[in-house]
């Protein structure tokens, strides 16, 4: 019987978390680490290997997995930050690194050049799926990095998701989820608007959504996080705007848009909009909602 593959995975939030335990449940022996006590003991409790620290998790590790907020976590990790090396000095040569936060293309490009320097072979690949993907292991890895690296990688994303896309070079994956989470992030707020409207009008939103779910308006939006209340039980929205992908993750993943498009000179008129709303959004106390949230800016809900 062979050994298992050694996997680190270092960020166990409400992503990751469910992430490092379809590994395990895979049968990769997984190592986990989080500054969070909570993280840590919600993976233990799922038979998950956990260490005190990331220096810890990678040692011996083949693979290592992180799942950080942004781009300075990621930086920050890897190459260190003042005095402290970074995490790439301690990962053993030859090993395959796969970052799977969503962070600035020009980051994740920094990373994987130093990777490459200590003879680490290194994909970015941020997900699509939200928390229920990732938990029930069917996300959508956009991938960016040589084709080498991503075949390495395919046995471990494939244990956590169902589609894998090969973008194209290291910093690719991060351009495309910025495209995907610009579309969603706009597409979520005019479902919230249109639903709104035809409540002031005296329609019934379960209705009005199952409508639009089976016509040319039908999103994601419509069919599973609707944002008005009570149309989807299982939706945040109907939990009070909790769980989810957060108001200030997408924001965060706008912003980075906004600032991908500064950089080729390209214009994106619509996510520098719903960039503007997802901030005021936040001004208002909401950040920490789920981003269908977004729809309490534009009408007083029941």
């Amino acid at each position: 019987m062979s050994t298992p593959t050694r996997i680190a995975f270092i960020g166990l939030g409400h992503m990751g978390g469910p992430m490092a335990i379809n590994l395990h449940k895979a049968g990769f022996a997984v190592s986990a680490f989080d500054l969070s006590a909570d993280a840590l003991a919600a993976v233990r409790a799922q038979g998950v290997t956990t260490v005190d620290s990331a220096r810890a998790a990678v040692a011996g590790a083949q693979v290592v997995v992180s799942m950080l907020p942004a781009s300075r976590h990621v930086e920050g990790l890897y190459l260190g930050t003042g005095d402290a090396e970074g995490l790439l000095a301690a990962i053993e040569p030859g090993a395959l690194v796969i970052d799977s936060s969503t962070i600035a293309p020009a980051s994740a490009q920094k990373v994987a050049q130093a990777a490459g320097a200590r003879q680490l072979a290194m994909i970015d690949a941020p997900v699509s799926g939200g928390v229920a993907g990732a938990t029930a292991g069917t996300l959508t890895f956009i991938v960016g990095g040589e084709a080498a690296a991503l075949e390495r990688a395919r046995p471990v994303l494939q244990a956590m998701g169902k589609n894998i896309f090969h973008m194209g070079a290291a910093g690719a994956g991060q351009v495309a989820k910025l495209c995907n989470n610009m579309a969603l992030g706009v597409i979520m707020a005019v479902t919230g608007e249109a639903i709104a409207l035809g409540v002031a009008h005296g329609l019934d939103a379960k209705t009005l959504s199952d409508m639009m779910a089976v016509s040319t308006s039908r999103s994601w939006a419509t069919e599973v996080c609707n944002p008005w209340p009570g149309v989807h039980p299982n939706a945040p929205a109907s939990r009070g705007y909790s769980g989810g992908f957060g108001n200030d993750l997408m924001l965060k993943d706008l912003g980075l848009a906004v600032e991908a498009a500064m950089g080729v000179g390209a214009s994106i008129p619509l996510g520098e909009l719903a960039r503007n709303l997802y901030a005021l959004n936040k001004q208002a106390g909401r950040g920490g909602q789920d981003f269908s949230g977004v729809v309490q800016l534009l009408t007083r809900l029941p």
